[in-house]
């Protein structure tokens, strides 16, 4: 399979706290990669890492064949036109409308003009599962979990090889999580791009991911399948679980 991400040995020391340690792991096209850990485990940090916001004190990030630490900034901006990031708390912009954050990387780089700019946006929102009507309202005018798909829209909107989500269903209800899980899905499929998923959610993560990366205080613990991280009898992996185990088992039955 060919890698999309590649990560070797990865260490990230910040004023003297060893925040990642020895990371390595591949994400392949076409698949979507969990990473699940506590709080403070380093989830997001390697997301930054991957975007090139945080610099490693060493080891190598690749991403679609280029090596992060190699390449010179106007490199890296091209690199990031490739990569969608859906934030945890959406990070729409309050002052504009939906369409406007949809297209907010045309707005800010082409001269489009504003009915070309709609028709773009509009096709992604109901790529989403949004209409037309959702166009000219206000993210305050939004629920949680449209905020979060309007969010997605325009993560897509430049058409990316991967789409970074961070803490996709974080806050929402059971039923809003699942719609936005499946929609994760089907986004995969429908746009042959490669997903990137932090979460603490073990319900989404054991429903929609190719592979799971465990991590424990910055460390990988295990990378595997779900049914291999189901199936491990590492102490630390069954502790995680067990929270959550009951609903684990019944999608592990079904």
């Amino acid at each position: 399979m060919e890698p999309v991400v590649e990560v070797e040995n990865l260490n990230l020391i910040i004023e003297g706290r060893h925040i990642l340690k020895n990371v390595s792991f591949k994400i392949n096209r076409g698949e979507i990669f969990t990473i699940l850990g506590g709080s403070g485990s380093g989830k997001t940090t390697i997301t930054k890492c991957i975007v090139g916001l945080l610099k490693p004190t060493s080891g190598s990030i690749k991403v679609f064949g280029k090596d992060l630490t190699q390449i010179n900034p106007l490199e890296l901006n091209g690199l990031r036109k490739e990569i969608g990031y859906v934030f945890q708390g959406a990070a729409l912009f309050d002052s504009l409308k939906v369409w406007e954050n949809v297209v907010f990387y045309y707005l800010e780089h082409s001269n489009m003009k504003e009915e070309e700019l709609k028709e773009i946006a509009l096709t992604y929102l109901k790529m989403v599962g949004l209409g037309e009507h959702t166009l000219e309202l206000y993210p305050s005018e939004l629920s949680g979990g449209m905020k979060k798909r309007v969010g997605i829209a325009r993560a897509i909107a430049t058409q990316p090889k991967l789409v970074i989500y961070d803490e996709p269903t974080s806050g929402l209800d059971p039923i809003t999580s699942r719609l936005i899980d499946n929609l994760i899905k089907e986004l995969r499929d429908k746009t042959s791009s490669t997903a990137l998923v932090v979460s603490h959610d073990m319900v989404s993560a054991f429903t929609i991911s190719d592979r799971i990366m465990i991590l424990r205080e910055g460390e990988v613990v295990l990378i595997g399948t779900p049914q291999e991280v189901l199936e491990s009898q590492d102490p630390f992996v069954r502790e995680f679980l067990r929270s959550g185990l009951g609903e684990l088992q019944a999608i592990n039955r079904g």
